[in-house]
């Protein structure tokens, strides 16, 4: 009786590590469920639109510098709507014009709903930085090809996801799906760093513009602020921003 005993228990404890492992493996699974999945074809769709614009993969601090003072990268601003990372190094808190218009739009909207800012992970880099970020990151893209990282055309930025409540991931996602849907941004949800990772097209400029004229010409709404709920309030990209200027 004694040896079935212990006999029992190494089998009761053997046998549950495995369902233990299975039950923290589901329970990840179930917190990874994005819309935007990161696929080789997004990073090709990447590199396109970069060789599209014919801008350059900035090779180094000195040709970053230059960008910089000839305006073509200009500076994301914090506001009350965004942040940094602490770790981004503030020389490389730049991106190009039209991916700093939609980062800061985005930071208004979700302010507006959340109460609450985004986080800005990573935006321009060069490929000396990439080079080395691959060293100690297998999952960070590659310096140069077809499949390169788009953060060194200063057209990308990375957005935290981690600490974000379900509801605000699945509204950044529905504020993100038509832009994607019309080709003015590539979005990648990445599991191993839990960002939004988001290439912007230059195409976005002339639609944000358009809608901002749009919904400056629209009529005041009927419906009385005091009686304005949720489902009657305009959340798209762009509503909150036109009503301010």
């Amino acid at each position: 009786m004694v040896l079935c005993g212990h006999a029992a228990a190494l089998h009761s404890a053997v046998s549950s590590r495995p369902l233990r492992h299975t039950r923290r493996r589901s329970f990840r699974s179930i917190l990874y469920h994005p819309l935007f999945r990161p696929t080789h074809e997004s990073l090709l769709r990447q590199n396109e639109e970069i060789d599209r614009l014919e801008l350059p993969r900035i090779q180094d601090e000195a040709e970053l510098e230059e960008l910089k003072a000839s305006g073509a990268l200009l500076p994301i601003r914090a506001s009350e709507s965004l942040r940094f990372d602490p770790r981004l190094d503030p020389s490389r808190r730049f991106c190009r014009p039209w991916a700093r218009d939609f980062v800061e739009d985005l930071g208004v909207s979700f302010y507006e709903r959340f109460h609450a800012s985004i986080q800005v992970n990573s935006a321009v880099r060069t490929v000396q930085v990439q080079h080395k970020l691959r060293r100690h990151n297998r999952n960070a893209a590659a310096e140069s090809g077809e499949t390169g990282s788009s953060h060194l055309a200063g057209i990308t930025v990375d957005i935290q996801r981690r600490g974000l409540t379900g509801e605000q991931i699945r509204w950044i996602e529905q504020y993100m799906l038509p832009l994607s849907n019309q080709g003015l941004i590539e979005p990648e949800e990445e599991r191993h760093q839990w960002v939004f990772h988001v290439m912007v097209s230059d195409r976005y400029q002339s639609w944000r513009e358009g809608n901002v004229v749009a919904a400056k010409a629209q009529p005041e709404p009927t419906t009385p602020p005091e009686l304005a709920t949720e489902s009657s309030i305009d959340l798209t990209p762009l509503a909150f921003l036109a009503a301010k200027q």
